[in-house]
């Protein structure tokens, strides 16, 4: 607990702490965003995954974001509708079992930008559709972490590491985890 509480402190520290000067890096100074994000399943229980196990598991993601900010750092609050896709099995799991729609509230903060680049570490809570053995229960938490690059005025790419998992309130917590890409378009 000590070191995940030295990890927040130096995060908030080191950040660029969100200022009336300062535009929000992840919608650019406007109020609304609309992203679609597509995702890489690996088969991998960290928060942060090892990208060495690709499976045959996909997600499917889009974000709807209004501009905000949590404890100074600009931030984007979200409504997330995600399906997961599953087709064939690898390293013992039927990916076809886990094509499962998610309901989910997130929350992303940059603690790092510059003029056309952001950094960002998200966190959520939602539902899925059905409880399934890989993740026993239908309560499910996401962790994300990524990097953005503006292309122009009102659009950016990610890409992102993304966890879900039950948060250990349910005995079997496999959890889900992608290496994903996505498109965000600010109004």
């Amino acid at each position: 607990m000590k070191y995940l509480i030295c990890i927040f402190v130096g995060i908030f520290i080191t950040t660029n702490v969100a200022r009336a000067e300062c535009v929000n890096p992840f919608l650019n100074g406007y109020e609304n965003q609309a992203a679609f994000n597509i995702g890489a399943g690996v088969n991998d229980g960290f928060l942060i995954p090892s990208p060495s196990e690709f499976v045959p598991f996909n997600m499917f993601h889009i974000q709807y974001s209004q501009a905000s900010t949590f404890f100074g750092i600009h931030a984007r609050k979200s409504l997330n509708i995600i399906q997961t896709l599953g087709h064939g099995s690898k390293y013992g799991w039927n990916w076809d079992k886990y094509t499962i729609p998610i309901a989910m509230l997130s929350m992303d903060v940059s603690p790092w930008y510059g003029d056309n680049w952001y950094t960002f570490i998200g966190f959520g809570a939602g539902f899925q559709a059905q409880q399934n053995k890989r993740i026993g229960s239908k309560l499910i938490f996401s962790f994300k972490l990524g990097l953005g690059y503006r292309l122009s005025e009102c659009t950016s790419i990610e890409v992102f590491a993304h966890h879900f998992s039950n948060g250990n309130t349910a005995p079997e917590n496999n959890s889900y985890a992608f290496y994903g890409a996505g498109l965000t378009y600010s109004f």
